[in-house]
């Protein structure tokens, strides 16, 4: 576990039908008298490593600071499950969550977020959910927003010594995604030729890490198509930051500026 779990009034396990089986999910409440607002959290790890018991320090911090509930998603994992598994897995999440299914949840309030590989599945869902009215905001953390590309910007700035490296990144793509073209809109959303009525976005980038220019670019373009986009970079810091809010300041700034983003789009 990353972090000790914050104090909320509820944590429940759940099992959220998919096609084909369940989705394992961990939903956190901060209060149980009221349906509250929703974030739907992605894990990070390279859509290889990652489960809700690790990322539940951060993710039961998030519903203190937006004091809504959050639900963390156990997503299939590769190699062992490939693309478009741990889509699935989101998409069947949020729907439920969309659809009123989740007790204590608002569906007429959710959003979606994800760290590194969540956040390149927060954004697919984004697109793919667009129409529905309940979806309020996404939050993307240095997002995977297109095909693995190792000669371009920031993947040759930045790729080795920054803790994530280019060859990790290769790896990852490899396991998860063998044999899918880069111009797949569900694996590489910035190729999605369309990106109007998004819901907005909050967008947050590290100086010195490969997926820099995926995120900002992400961001710029969905800005140029009229989606509200707030970016923030973090000068100074590299991939996972945001995890470490006991070691560094900065990552607790990321989490209250993520937070206050979210209050606002959770508005009634």
């Amino acid at each position: 576990m990353i972090g000790q779990r914050a104090a909320v009034a509820e944590v429940v396990d759940l099992a959220i039908p998919r096609t084909g089986g369940e989705v394992p999910v961990r939903l956190y409440r901060t209060r149980t008298d009221i349906d509250q607002p929703v974030l739907i959290y992605m894990h990070g790890g390279g859509w290889a490593v990652g489960n809700v018991e690790i990322f539940d320090g951060f993710t039961s911090d998030m519903a203190v600071l937006t004091d809504a509930a959050v639900i963390s998603v156990d997503y299939r994992l590769s190699p062992e499950h490939v693309f478009p598994a741990a889509l699935e897995d989101v998409m069947a999440v949020t729907k439920a969550a969309l659809a009123g299914s989740i007790p204590g949840v608002d569906p007429q309030r959710v959003a979606v977020a994800g760290s590194s590989a969540g956040g390149n599945l927060a954004a697919v869902v984004a697109q793919q959910l667009r129409a529905e009215p309940g979806l309020r905001h996404q939050v993307l953390l240095y997002p995977v927003t297109r095909g693995f590309v190792p000669n371009t910007g920031s993947f040759v700035t930045y790729a080795e010594g920054y803790f994530m490296t280019s060859h990790d990144m290769d790896f990852f793509y490899g396991n998860y995604a063998p044999g899918v073209p880069l111009d797949e809109p569900r694996l590489a959303p910035m190729v999605n030729p369309d990106l109007s009525g998004l819901p907005p976005a909050t967008v947050v980038t590290a100086e010195y890490d490969p997926l820099r220019d995926d995120g900002e670019e992400y961001a710029a373009a969905m800005s140029a198509a009229g989606i509200p986009v707030a970016l923030r970079r973090f000068d100074g810091q590299v991939h996972p930051f945001v995890y470490l809010d006991r070691i560094i300041d900065d990552a607790a700034i990321a989490r209250q500026f993520i937070s206050e983003r979210l209050r606002e789009a959770f508005k009634a």
